[in-house]
């Protein structure tokens, strides 16, 4: 059975969860994104302006850049201008019947409308109240605004970049969001648990910038772990100069060539078993020393052959080796076509599109892509209908300035 019919004839492992996403731009985005694949009924609720991330990239109609649908299928979307009474009102009742609120407004701003967790646990006591913001409350930084490159600098990231190149630069993905997004979803899925046990709901902080600090120092705390410090900081192998693709006669090519194993297959390989013997490379504690002697050896190898005979030969010793790829090349990887990661679809505003569909694979509850991204609220009606509101209420929040519709699918 293929990946589509079972995500046809099962319900993901979230079918029956609601959740009001007040997120935006990327981290909230992902993570929401992420429940909405499990099966959750994700509710996007945005001002009238929508999320900033809509309007990144080209695209076929207003508000639909390629960012944003890569980060908002699997939603619906209401317009609820949180300034107006009546749409704060109607963001309330949404929220006595959710069983996740996800924000990343700093906690100041949602205590300003009236939705701190105490407010809200009144409303709804099994609310999994979560907040992905900045830096946590307790410290100096809290209420401080953070972005995914002033995160990276704050990790030290650019630092440690700067450290291998001579030029401190920020990663070319935005990485602090998405590893934010990730920890958001499973803080959700372990309060969603622990509710099943407990009947309660409770309130999580997600921080940016102590989840990234964690994640980077994870590697790089390394002798600075003890007292006395053993060494300095930073993972020497993760720093050395020539950890980079290797160059080879006609391109480049990814290998790892680190425990005794490869490197022992590798040097039979080579004919060059007087590597093996050789003290700076005996064992993974010494070429972990001397890293920067090991795979300036590696680097200078791999330039006597072509990539696809290196590909072969390292396949064949069974040593860890990929090719390079581009963005663009990725997208044509035909291990991601055997599993069908990528599929075009017709986006029923956007025409053929390319969408990712979920990684991986379920036996029995398997998550799925069930709704393309929707137009700037596209689903305010049905949002609100579901909250109890009757045609001529909805008609008066529309006329009034506290929803909208879409306005427009022209570009």
């Amino acid at each position: 059975m293929s990946r589509k019919s079972v995500a046809e004839t099962r319900e993901g492992p979230l079918a029956g969860v609601r959740v009001v996403d007040l997120t935006g731009v990327v981290m909230g985005p992902f993570a929401s994104q992420i429940l909405g694949d499990f099966g959750a009924d994700v509710i996007k609720v945005e001002s009238p302006e929508g999320d900033t991330v809509r309007h990144i990239g080209p695209s076929q109609s207003k508000g639909m850049g390629p960012m944003y649908l890569a980060l908002n299928r699997n939603k619906r979307s209401i317009v609820l201008d949180l300034r107006h009474p009546d749409g704060l009102a109607a963001l309330k009742r949404l929220i006595e019947r959710a069983d996740v609120l996800l924000f990343n407004l700093r906690p100041a701003s949602m205590g300003r409308l009236g939705l701190a967790y105490e407010e809200v646990a009144k409303v709804n006591p099994r609310i999994v109240y979560c907040g992905a913001y900045g830096f946590g409350e307790a410290g100096r930084y809290a209420g401080k605004p953070a972005l995914d490159d002033l995160i990276q600098g704050a990790v030290s990231l650019p630092s440690l970049v700067g450290r291998v190149t001579g030029e401190p630069r920020y990663l070319p993905t935005n990485l602090c969001d998405r590893t934010t997004g990730l920890t958001a979803v499973y803080s959700v899925l372990a309060a969603l648990y622990a509710r099943e046990k407990t009947g309660r709901g409770q309130s999580i902080e997600v921080p940016m910038f102590e989840t990234m600090t964690q994640f980077v120092l994870s590697d790089h705390m390394f002798g600075q772990t003890f007292d006395p410090p053993l060494a300095d900081a930073g993972y020497v192998r993760l720093l050395a100069k020539d950890r980079r693709p290797a160059k080879t006669k006609d391109g480049y090519i990814c290998v790892l060539i680190y425990i005794d194993k490869h490197w022992k297959n590798f040097c039979t390989m080579l004919g060059r078993e007087d590597m093996l013997v050789d003290p700076r490379f005996l064992r993974m504690s010494d070429r972990t020393r001397n890293v920067d002697a090991l795979y300036a050896f590696v680097s200078e190898t791999m330039l006597t052959r072509t990539t696809a005979q290196w590909m072969d030969a390292l396949t064949a010793a069974d040593i860890p080796v990929t090719p390079m790829h581009t963005p663009t090349s990725l997208m044509e990887d035909p291990h991601l076509a055997d599993v069908g990661l990528f599929e075009w679809i017709d986006h029923p505003t956007e025409g053929r599109i390319r969408q990712m569909n979920v990684p991986g694979t379920w036996s029995d509850t398997p998550p799925s892509v069930r709704r393309p991204a929707p137009l700037l609220g596209a689903d305010t009606r049905e949002v609100l209908a579901e909250a109890g509101y009757g045609t001529d209420e909805i008609e008066r929040l529309l006329k009034g300035g506290a929803a909208r519709e879409p306005e427009t699918t022209a570009g």
